[in-house]
Order: C-alpha cells, then sequence, then structure tokens
C-alpha cells in the first residue's frame, strides 16, 4: 500500500504569488535534476539528518517489494547537506508526481555556502506514511538495498549515486556512507 500525496501537496498555497522558489534536495535530486530549474546551488538545511528509511515503491522497488530510499528526520543540531534548486511553480506538477510515494512538502530555511539563507521547500517522507520502513542498522539497509530494484532501476544505483554526489560535493555522511561500504562488501564476497 501507498501514500500518493500529490493532492496533499497541491494543496499547499504557502509560496502562491510568487515567481520562484527554492526547492532543497538532499537524495535522489542532487543527482538527477530532470526538471527546468533557474539557478542550482550547494545548501544545507538544519535540524535534519539523511536516513534510508523511506520505502520505494515506484522507482527503487515494486509495491510487492519496496526499495529504500532517504528521507529526513529531525535531529537537534544536525545540518543535511544537498542541493537547492531555483524554480518556477509550474515544476510542482512533475516534482508532486515524482515524489508522491510519501512525500510531503514543507517549508524550511534554505543556507548556502555564503551563509545566506532564504526560506524554501523540501520534500519529506514523515514516519506516518504508507510507505515508511523505519530504521533499520545500516547492514540490514544495505542487504535490503542489494536485493531491490524497480522502474528507476536497481536500488544499488540510488545508493551509489547519492554518495557519489555526496562526495563530489565534499560533504561526509557516515549513514550513506557506511551503507555503501556494506553494499560494497557484498560484492566483492561474490
Amino acid at each position: 500500500m501507498t501514500t500518493n500525496t500529490i493532492a496533499i501537496n497541491q494543496q499547499m498555497d504557502h509560496f502562491d504569488g510568487h515567481h520562484s522558489v527554492w526547492l532543497f534536495g538532499y537524495g535522489s535530486l542532487i543527482y538527477k535534476a530532470d526538471f527546468p530549474y533557474l539557478e542550482r546551488r550547494p545548501a544545507s538545511i538544519s535540524g535534519w539528518t539523511r536516513r534510508f528509511w523511506q520505502g520505494s515503491h515506484d522507482h527503487r522497488g515494486t509495491p510487492e517489494a519496496p526499495g529504500r530510499v532517504v528521507t529526513l528526520i529531525e535531529h537537534a543540531g544536525a545540518t543535511c547537506h544537498g542541493m537547492a534548486y531555483l524554480i518556477t511553480p509550474e515544476v510542482f506538477a512533475h516534482l508532486d508526481h515524482r515524489e508522491k510515494n510519501g512525500y510531503l512538502r514543507l517549508a524550511t530555511p534554505i543556507t548556502f555556502a555564503d551563509g545566506h539563507s532564504e526560506l524554501g521547500l523540501v520534500y519529506i517522507a514523515m514516519p506516518d506514511n504508507d510507505a515508511y520502513l523505519g530504521a533499520a542498522s545500516e547492514l540490514e539497509i544495505a542487504r535490503h538495498i542489494a536485493s531491490s530494484a524497480g522502474p528507476s532501476g536497481p536500488n544499488a544505483d540510488y545508493l551509489n549515486l547519492l554518495a557519489h554526489a555526496l562526495r563530489e560535493m565534499g560533504h561526509s555522511d557516515p549513514h550513506v556512507f557506511a551503507i555503501e561500504q556494506h553494499l560494497a562488501s557484498f560484492d566483492k564476497a561474490d
């Protein structure tokens, strides 16, 4: 069972009347911008940490065998690094569909490398959505990812592309990198 969040997200009116809005991406949005944007800049948000705790029934898994993708979990003092895109409101039709499996738009301050901050949006899958898988050890998550695939390809590709993108940006994410190491050890064992 999945939670289709398109209709809920279309009701968000926080940025109505704005010609452009900053969108913060922390997962596949870092490396896969399949939408038009006006500007793209490295950025971060505070008070959140990235975790592979969300199920993917529509991209990196199936309804019968969901994959695991990232969401954000509230964590005091944490900083999550990612990529911000300045987009026009028309882009939300595409993004709401892409993020429909449990992700809701939330308004959040986005901080850029120069210290400047803007109010923008982020898609977060909260723990109460039907696709939420919850906490597991990095080893368990790696095992799950190793055996999952969906219409967007193998779940392992999502993990590896995200880890590569974070390294390219010069950011460490112990959770993501630990899962990546476990996954690589499975490949060596084969």
